[in-house]
């Protein structure tokens, strides 16, 4: 950690000069701040949809985390009192860097994106499906959506329909996909949330995950306890690491 003052430290700064921070033994926290929502798509890879049985949607299907389920990348993970079926879901996230309003084309809503990072869409099957209402009880629990460890930039991701996620439990791989596979590209999700509801600035988007999840697997299905160890990564987005324990 750098122990010059704020002065030396802008200066630095503005001259391209800031050294890069050891982050051997300290904590990463999500690279976002402030988020104003977390926006979800369900179902958007055919793979996903056809392990599921689920017919491919005619639209997005949209849902909400709330901001305080973000963690950092490394985080614990916390496996909700009373669950049986906790699930992990390797994740896109858009994050929007500028309001995106009625967008009325795909050029405009990824002009409207800063970056895009890996997101963990940690999932309660139990409390999603089977207990009647809308998906909110199985996704919002505390810890479910690490973050991170990066932000990014729109200009360093030239197609992000073409990027590869994985997902592996206890060392063994369970997802192996790419965004080729989404339903609706990341330009069309932009486009179409914005129809319903103005993105501002620091909201997140995550857009679906491939197929590999526990929920599609044959019985007994694998779904995650304490003491589990989650690894994701997607292509040139980094790379996370969760154990899980009890709530």
């Amino acid at each position: 950690m750098c122990a010059c003052g704020p002065a030396l430290r802008a200066s630095e700064a503005a001259a391209g000069e800031l050294p890069a921070l050891d982050a051997s033994g300290l904590r990463i926290g999500p690279p976002v701040a402030r988020i104003g929502k977390v926006v979800c798509i369900g179902l958007n890879y055919h793979d996903h949809a056809a392990e599921t049985g689920a017919e491919p949607p005619a639209e997005p299907v949209v849902f909400f985390k709330a901001a305080d389920t973000v963690v950092g990348p490394d985080d614990t993970v916390l496996v909700p009192r009373g669950s049986v079926k906790t699930d992990w879901e390797v994740e896109l996230a858009v994050v929007i860097g500028r309001t995106a309003r009625y967008v009325e084309s795909h050029e405009e809503a990824l002009r409207c994106v800063a970056g895009y990072a890996v997101a963990h869409d940690v999932s309660e099957r139990e409390f999603q499906i089977e207990r009647g209402g809308t998906w909110d009880k199985g996704k919002n629990c505390e810890t479910f959506n690490p973050l991170g460890p990066w932000l990014v930039t729109a200009d360093e991701v030239p197609d992000p329909q073409a990027l590869g996620l994985k997902l592996w439990v206890n060392g063994d791989l369970k997802q192996n996909g790419t965004t080729a596979d989404q339903i609706f590209p990341v330009a069309e999700v932009v486009r179409y949330v914005s129809q319903f509801m103005t993105l501002y600035p620091g909201d997140v988007i995550n857009t679906g995950t491939p197929a590999g999840v526990a929920m599609g697997q044959p019985e007994p299905k694998p779904y995650l306890r304490a003491g589990d160890v989650v690894e994701l990564e997607i292509e040139g987005l980094g790379h996370q690491r969760q154990e899980l324990k009890g709530a």
